[in-house]
């Protein structure tokens, strides 16, 4: 189904944009289906689109030369992600992007929106703030490595997470989509410890947990943890 321009608008980014540039993004980007598990695109492929996800989820994640793999952000329905290209011409991702769900997303061409870029301001600023929030977001989980508990980062992720993709359920709950083993890339811990966590979290009452999915209960109980 083709995107509504107007729903581009949803995009932080194109929230200033006009009716025109809206038409303009949707005729010009290209619409892509990628299956639950497959890639939008590799770590060091050139940055030669940036992305709009329109429907379903995606993980940015990040390997070493090791084969460690980091999970550095989830990607929720109307953000955008991988617009490094647009910014510096001839950059390469610095991170893989997967499909967490059956998704679609519009493509847009790196070099369109450098172009657009020259003469309209608020493409500037929005891609400005959105790489400022990512930088801050680093720099609060890097500091909630090197000060605080395992407790204290996986209830400071979980509140992320419930910020960006979280589906609030008709009891009240917060209902997030992702595996165990996410969860401790996120927070910079091992798969035991995480299920050691949130099983002493569940008895508590504050999280219910499934198969790749955790149900807040709880969430200001969740709050005084991360504080």
């Amino acid at each position: 189904m083709p995107v509504n321009p107007l729903d581009l608008r949803k995009v932080s980014v194109f929230r200033d944009a006009s009716d025109g540039d809206l038409e303009l993004l949707a005729g010009r980007g290209i619409e892509r289906a990628v299956e639950e598990g497959g890639f939008f695109f590799f770590q060091g492929d050139p940055a030669e689109y940036a992305y709009v996800l329109n429907s379903g989820g995606a993980k940015l994640t990040q390997s070493s030369q090791s084969g460690q793999q980091v999970n550095l952000r989830t990607i929720s329905e109307w953000q955008i992600f991988g617009a490094l290209g647009a910014v510096r011409p001839g950059a390469a991702y610095p991170a893989s992007a997967q499909a967490l769900a059956p998704s679609t997303v519009l493509a847009l061409d790196s070099q369109f929106l450098e172009e657009m870029m020259q003469t309209r301001p608020y493409l500037s600023v929005g891609l400005m703030q959105l790489m400022t929030g990512y930088i801050q977001e680093m720099q609060s989980r890097y500091r909630e490595l090197a000060t605080e508990k395992v407790e204290r980062r996986i209830a400071n992720v979980l509140l992320r997470l419930t910020a960006q993709m979280g589906t609030k359920t008709p009891e009240g709950t917060i209902e997030l989509t992702f595996s165990r083993q996410e969860l401790a890339e996120m927070s910079g811990t091992t798969l035991y410890t995480v299920s050691r966590v949130l099983s002493e979290w569940e008895r508590q009452g504050l999280v219910e947990t499934g198969r790749e999915r955790v149900v807040i209960r709880n969430p200001h109980g969740l709050v005084e943890l991360a504080e």
